[in-house]
């Protein structure tokens, strides 16, 4: 074939594949952006952030809820679709009945499409944490601080209220969470420490508990985060373990280091509640364990 014959021949089979190339390029469709996570929390004043400020304007005041609680903290961080109904003082069967007036059944808030779910419910299911605090609180008073007068006086009764009564609710209700939203992720949080193991220098005037009470509160919270873990295990749900986490940061340790607040001379309006840094802290927990950026 003659050179001229060749190159005209090389030349349009260079521009066909230009074109083609070119053209399969324009139909290569963009990269869509993907959906923001559909995300629902639910729970009680340890998801609201009970205590913390700023108050959230569309929230009930019954609620004390707050826009730094971790639910806020990892959708700002997710950039998700989010609808939060957590509120203070809510229990298990709270999700399924109206809280307060004007408060209507958490449950309300999912839908089929739902992806993810966070929650923190059961300390006050058979008003576990407030019973003990107030009732171990008024016996370390009366003991100026020592003995064991909360144990000797309720033994294991709020253990067994655990057992008995609020593990079946917990796992009730993460099953119906399920059947709610069948295709969501659903993570449970445990309790961050309210105290520590042992009682140390100073706690007793920021939670006036006897200090020999002071292991008995810790092991009921024990009992609780592992009522709270069996639950989440049974169902299916993901487990935001919290204790390793929050080890020195409880309620007796110094401000700026403790994640909760005590009963005296503490900074939330709550006391002995989450304060902003561990509501920080269990959104990053939870993010870790969720694998969310």
């Amino acid at each position: 074939m003659p050179f001229r014959a060749t190159h005209r021949a090389l030349s349009a089979a260079v521009a066909a594949a230009a074109i083609a190339a070119v053209g399969l390029g324009a139909a290569a469709p963009a990269q869509a952006a993907p959906d923001p996570l559909d995300y629902v929390a639910l729970g009680d004043s340890y998801s609201a952030g009970s205590g913390v400020l700023p108050l959230d304007p569309s929230a009930s005041l019954l609620c004390a809820r707050t826009t730094k609680n971790y639910p806020n903290l990892l959708a700002d961080r997710t950039g998700a679709d989010f609808t939060d109904v957590t509120c203070g003082g809510a229990k298990t069967e709270h999700f399924t009945t109206a809280q307060y007036p004007g408060v209507p059944p958490q449950f309300d808030a999912l839908r089929a499409d739902t992806d993810l779910v966070t929650l923190t419910i059961g300390g006050n299911d058979n008003n576990t944490f407030i019973s003990a605090i107030v009732a171990c609180g008024g016996l370390g008073v009366l003991t100026a601080g020592f003995g064991s007068p909360c144990e000797d006086t309720y033994g294991s009764s709020f253990s067994d209220d655990i057992a008995q009564k609020t593990y079946p609710a917990l796992k009730a209700a993460l099953n119906e969470i399920r059947a709610r939203s069948p295709k969501a992720e659903v993570a449970i949080l445990g309790y961050p420490w309210i105290v520590p193991a042992q009682s140390v220098p100073g706690c007793f005037l920021k939670l006036p508990i006897a200090k020999g009470d002071v292991p008995y509160l810790r092991q009921m919270q024990a009992d609780l985060n592992s009522a709270v873990e069996r639950a989440a295990d049974e169902t299916g749900a993901t487990f935001v373990d919290m204790a390793a986490a929050s080890e020195g940061h409880d309620a007796c340790s110094p401000a700026g280091t403790r994640w909760i607040e005590p009963l005296l001379f503490g900074t939330n309006i709550v006391p002995v509640h989450p304060n902003a840094a561990g509501e920080a802290a269990m959104a990053d927990r939870t993010a870790a364990v969720l694998g969310l950026r």
